[in-house]
């Protein structure tokens, strides 16, 4: 019953707003007033674009939080480098 006034509401906003509906609004139904199913909604590609913006956003936080927890534990000398391993 709630989610039936919910719905109606919304119909009525959209109704009062002449609004079109877009591909970005989510949809609370999935079958039509009629009863056939309603295709699949159309998902976004990110494609390469998206997983490269992804991974180099990621690496770039990464390395800048490594580097500044270093620079932190060697200026506070809780852990420093030993120089012993350079006798190669």
């Amino acid at each position: 019953m709630i989610l039936n006034r919910g719905v109606r509401i919304v119909q009525l906003l959209r109704k009062s707003l002449n609004a079109d509906v877009s591909s970005t609004t989510t949809r609370m139904a999935t079958t039509s007033p009629s009863g056939a199913i309603l295709p699949e909604p159309r998902k976004p590609r990110f494609g390469y674009l998206g997983v490269i913006c992804a991974v180099s956003t990621g690496l770039f936080i990464g390395a800048n939080l490594s580097k500044n927890i270093a620079n932190f534990l060697e200026e506070n000398e809780l852990f420093v480098p030993s120089d012993d391993d350079d006798d190669d």
